[in-house]
């Protein structure tokens, strides 16, 4: 790069050989050093329309900073404008733009995977010893959460349908709002647990940079406390989002799956509320492409801006529908192969499985994994201990579902009264119910129940064929459900036809599903 220069006379263009604006700054670069300016704007969580608001900003923007580069952010001078007043302004040590980490990853570079993981072992140790308080916890709490929801929905509804569908909007406003009402228990607990810090709150591909000294990490949001008090998950859920913005979505799975290890918490990721958080910012971004198109009368600025904008919509869609919490009924007569859907499905989704079998032997006294002696299981199918047995699997999901997590169910299901009770179980944790039902030849199934028996299987179902006949006599018609023929189609056939009956296996092609981080995209 060239010699460092004197500091510029003045912010007139003549000093500069690059200019970039963006919705709320304009950057100016000269030889090693960048000078960035706040516009005089105004905007419902922004306001720069004074001197000496801008001077705050460009001030706490160096402070917060520091935290990442330090050796980035030089400080802060006075320059004056067209009009001989004088402008604070930031000044930066430039970096080197083929660095970028969004560059990297456009050139599909070996160096970006290496710098995610040098990235996500920064941005752990960061959030273990990063700010947090009371105040910091309420900023982050469902109500701080809905509140920027809310605005991003506002704003775009203001931009307009020539900029994004307001179907769309709609939608996710409704997805969202959803999520949010059946989650305080998880949101109450990620403040109780101090998951809420003094963050980032907007961590972007395109502000990071990969040094040979290690990752630099600019442009901190400085500007509102309250938009950088977010959950540790919210911060890594932002560059996740960028990354597959980027079409890069094995770049944010394998980022955050790194993270969430060196943060030693790796069960976080498979739960819904990645998804969430990926969602709101990508709303975030939106909104932002929205509020640029609205500073200019460029055609080809607000076409560019507008399809950001609806990508982003879609981008945020996506994630809603995949992470939308979801209570699943997997159900048949004994030995039809639910047990097998069930876990095939779990392996696939990283949703827990709870057995009524496994849930039957606790309750009667016996280990999971133990089956009765012969005279113990007949009184184990009375319809008292069924009764118990289905009570015990709702208030078990119940608290799966109220802190995030996707529940299947494996059970019977032959009852109409259970399956009511289930559907009322998801309607009160704003879940969403599938109801899938495990279909075969009846030989086929008592031929798997005797082979079952003979050899013994632990952790297996307890059910003879005496009881799977007992069980087709009682069974009540189960309307509404997706049937699927065991028999005929390989689990993995079964797993994918369910997953599109879902909404959460085709949503989009791009959208990494947090909750498996072994599958590579979907």
């Amino acid at each position: 790069m060239s010699p460092d220069p004197p500091t510029p006379a003045s912010l007139d263009p003549q000093w500069f050989d690059t200019v970039v604006e963006t919705h709320i700054s304009t950057l100016l670069f000269a030889g090693d050093r960048v000078f960035k300016r706040k516009k005089p704007v105004r905007f419902p969580f922004v306001d720069f329309s004074t001197v000496e608001r801008r001077r705050w900003a460009c001030e706490r923007e160096v402070q917060l900073n520091r935290r990442f580069s330090p050796d980035v952010y030089l400080g802060v001078v006075d320059l004056p404008d067209d009009d001989g007043h004088l402008e604070p302004v930031v000044v930066m040590r430039r970096m080197d733009p083929r660095r970028r980490l969004a560059t990297l990853v456009a050139e599909h570079s070996p160096h970006a995977h290496s710098c995610l993981e040098a990235l996500a072992k920064l941005m752990a140790d960061f959030h273990r010893r990063a700010p947090r308080s009371p105040a910091i916890s309420g900023d982050g709490s469902l109500s701080g959460i809905a509140a920027v929801w809310d605005e991003s929905f506002e704003e775009l509804r203001r931009a307009g349908p020539t900029l994004v569908d307001p179907d769309g909007v709609n939608e996710a406003q409704e997805r969202a709002h959803k999520y949010l009402r059946g989650r305080q228990r998880l949101f109450d607990r990620r403040v109780s647990d101090e998951r809420i810090c003094d963050g980032h709150g907007d961590l972007q591909a395109d502000d990071v940079f990969c040094t040979p000294e290690g990752p630099r990490v600019l442009d901190c949001l400085e500007f509102d406390d309250r938009l950088r008090h977010v959950d540790v998950l919210a911060d890594v859920a932002f560059l996740a989002m960028d990354l597959e913005r980027l079409g890069a979505p094995e770049a944010a799975g394998s980022f955050v799956t790194a993270w969430a290890e060196a943060l030693g918490d790796p069960g976080v990721v498979h739960n819904t509320l990645m998804h969430h958080h990926v969602a709101r910012y990508a709303l975030v971004r939106g909104k932002v492409n929205c509020l640029r198109a609205s500073q200019t009368t460029d055609p080809e600025v607000v076409a560019v801006a507008g399809a950001r904008a609806d990508a982003l919509l879609d981008l945020a869609l996506a994630h809603l529908r995949v992470g939308a919490v979801r209570l699943v009924l997997v159900g048949g007569l004994p030995g039809v192969g639910k047990t097998t859907l069930a876990r095939a499905l779990a392996d696939v989704t990283g949703w827990p499985v709870l057995r009524s079998d496994a849930v039957r032997r606790q309750l009667a006294g016996f280990p999971p994994d133990v089956e009765p002696p012969p005279e113990v299981r007949e009184r184990l199918y009375a319809p008292a201990a069924v009764a118990a047995v289905y009570a015990e699997l709702r208030h078990r999901a119940r608290e799966l579902l109220r802190n995030g997590f996707s529940v299947i169910l494996d059970a019977s299901w032959t009852s109409l009264t259970e399956r009511e009770a289930a559907r009322a179980l998801a309607v009160s944790c704003d879940a969403d119910l599938m109801s899938i039902q495990c279909v075969c030849d009846p030989q086929v199934a008592h031929r798997r129940i005797r082979e079952r028996v003979e050899k013994q299987t632990t952790g297996g179902s307890d059910a003879t064929v005496e009881v799977a006949e007992l069980l087709a006599l009682r069974q009540e018609p189960w309307r509404g459900s997706l049937a699927v023929d065991t028999g005929a189609h390989a689990p993995s056939d079964l797993v994918a036809q369910v997953l599109e009956a879902s909404g959460g296996g085709s949503v989009s092609g791009v959208v990494w599903d947090w909750s498996a981080p072994g599958l590579s995209s979907r």
